[in-house]
């Protein structure tokens, strides 16, 4: 898949989606957005298929994503300001969703710079690797406005609301190394290593039970709201449905013959 900018391909079961403005550090314009709408719901037939089983998101060049190309909201002098509540709503509220809701494990290479919504949208995948020399800004103080595409929501649950209120005050850059001990991130690897890195990582999973990731991975963002007991019973239910799977039926005759499993996805 081809577009004017992003590029995706499907190897292996693992669909990697690469935002390709690197003239502008992959910032998001409108076209992009459609885009990588068009990519995601590719991702979720693919998946529904069972040709896709993970998704990697990248970025071109020497940046992941600079978050929103302002240049795609001027506004002249005596024209009304730009609705941006309306902006979220139609891209960036679904582009967030769409990320949480996709039942397969969803990694975000981070190789240069995640800025704004870039950042927001790296933190919202599943698994983040960084490299050593990428940073994690919320630029969005800069201009006035809160972190939106969900790093309200996300960033005090990863580092606490202390540190995600300094992130998002003084929009201060956060380096890759800091990032991973601060728990914002999974990993910080060599430059060199990132893509290599997360295509084994990738690879792996897509040769795993992808059926019971979905359900942990629904488990994991439902357990930010549930109560104990309600998470329990999320466990309970879920724990049924696993069970009536092929991906566990296969799990338990490969352990039970000693060889390596055959996982489907289903």
């Amino acid at each position: 898949m081809q577009g004017e900018t992003i590029r995706m391909e499907v190897v292996g079961g693992v669909a990697t989606l690469t935002l390709n403005r690197p003239d502008r550090l992959n910032s998001f314009t409108n076209r992009m957005h459609e885009e990588v709408r068009e990519a995601l719901a590719a991702v979720k037939a693919g998946r529904e298929s069972g040709i896709v089983r993970v998704l990697v998101i990248t970025g071109a060049g020497r940046g992941f994503c600079a978050g929103q190309d302002l240049s795609d909201r001027a506004v002249a002098p005596g024209e009304a300001p730009v609705d941006l509540g309306a902006s979220v709503e139609k891209n960036y509220k679904p582009l967030a969703m769409a990320l949480r809701n996709l039942d397969l494990p969803v990694i975000a290479a981070v190789n240069g710079v995640a800025a704004g919504a870039g950042a927001s949208i790296a933190l919202a995948c599943d698994l983040v690797f960084a490299a050593r020399s990428a940073s994690f800004i919320q630029s969005f103080s800069k201009l006035g406005v809160v972190p939106d595409t969900g790093g309200s929501w996300i960033l005090p649950r990863l580092v606490g609301p202390a540190r995600a209120l300094g992130l998002a005050l003084l929009g201060e850059k956060l380096g890759a190394e800091q990032a991973e001990q601060w728990g914002l991130i999974w990993k910080c690897v060599d430059d060199d290593a990132l893509m290599p890195t997360v295509q084994q990582v990738a690879a792996s999973l897509a040769q795993g039970p992808t059926f019971g990731y979905a359900q942990t991975k629904k488990a994991i963002w439902a357990s930010s709201t549930n109560g104990f007991e309600t998470q329990l019973d999320l466990e309970r239910n879920m724990m049924t449905v696993c069970g009536q799977s092929n991906d566990y039926r296969e799990g338990v005759a490969a352990f039970i013959e000693k060889r390596a499993p055959r996982f489907k996805g289903d």
